[in-house]
């Protein structure tokens, strides 16, 4: 079960990653309009959202509530993406992202005591990701503003072809790497919980050996990873051709991975 729910997390990206990409011209709208304020509205539905799930009538609040954050809280980021490529974030706006960004983030840990992991941790009673909290976008809006002050230093960089090669081939298996990491890391560790305990591997991360040993991992990690996105990568392409045996078992198994997400 643990193995089964591990490969499948990952994907729940790319239904997220569909609906804002369709989106995209009601964002372009809105930033030809407002410019990087229409950011704004998403900020402010999700700290109003926060504010009713964590603040003192949080007992009283449904519990579908937070549901309400997954919509603005991942198309935060994207639409501050679009304002960067209509050309209306400019160094003074990215100054204000990263400074605005980066004391919000502080003040939502110091302050308010937000998980400090931006991810779901076992024990932990709230978490940052599931759905977004107001954490994930401070956090978006730093860095979004840092990526944009060193966009022209980096692209100076990536001219230079050594460089500019591995950037290429990382970010064309981008979403690959996103959906199946998970998966060539248990391809490791599986087998060797049939040996027992292994360093960085199958054992508790309770300690700084455990991080290095982990470290010695990532090359097989990799390796792994190469060889299942040798396979995976062509389920990313568009079909050519779709008859209908083939769209029934892509709408089967799009139902199923639907049915065992909401039960994991």
């Amino acid at each position: 079960h643990t193995a089964s729910t591990l490969v499948v997390q990952p994907l729940w990206f790319v239904g997220v990653y569909a609906v804002i990409t369709a989106l995209t011209p009601y964002c372009v709208r809105a930033s030809r309009r407002l410019g990087a304020r229409a950011a704004v509205p998403l900020l402010g539905t999700v700290a109003v959202v926060d504010l009713l799930r964590y603040g003192p009538y949080a007992d009283a609040m449904p519990s579908w509530l937070s549901l309400l954050n997954l919509l603005p809280g991942w198309m935060f980021a994207y639409q501050l993406g679009v304002s960067w490529a209509d050309g209306r974030i400019g160094r003074r706006g990215a100054w204000l992202l990263l400074a605005g960004g980066a004391a919000l983030f502080a003040t939502l840990l110091l302050a308010f005591h937000y998980p400090v992991s931006m991810v779901g941790v076992p024990g932990e009673a709230r978490t940052n990701s599931h759905p977004p909290s107001l954490l994930v976008l401070a956090l978006a809006a730093a860095q979004s503003g840092a990526a944009i002050l060193l966009r022209d230093r980096l692209a100076r960089l990536l001219r230079r072809p050594a460089l500019w090669a591995p950037v290429v081939v990382v970010n064309l298996s981008a979403m690959t790497i996103l959906c199946w990491h998970q998966t060539a890391m248990l391809a490791a560790a599986v087998p060797a919980s049939y040996v027992g305990e292994v360093p960085g591997l199958t054992g508790a991360p309770d300690t700084g050996g455990w991080v290095l040993a982990r470290l010695a991992w990532m090359p097989l990690f990799a390796g792994l990873l190469v060889v299942i996105a040798k396979y995976a990568r062509p389920l990313e392409a568009p079909w050519d051709r779709a008859g209908t045996v083939r769209r029934a078992a892509a709408a089967v198994l799009a139902a199923g991975f639907g049915c065992f997400a909401l039960a994991a």
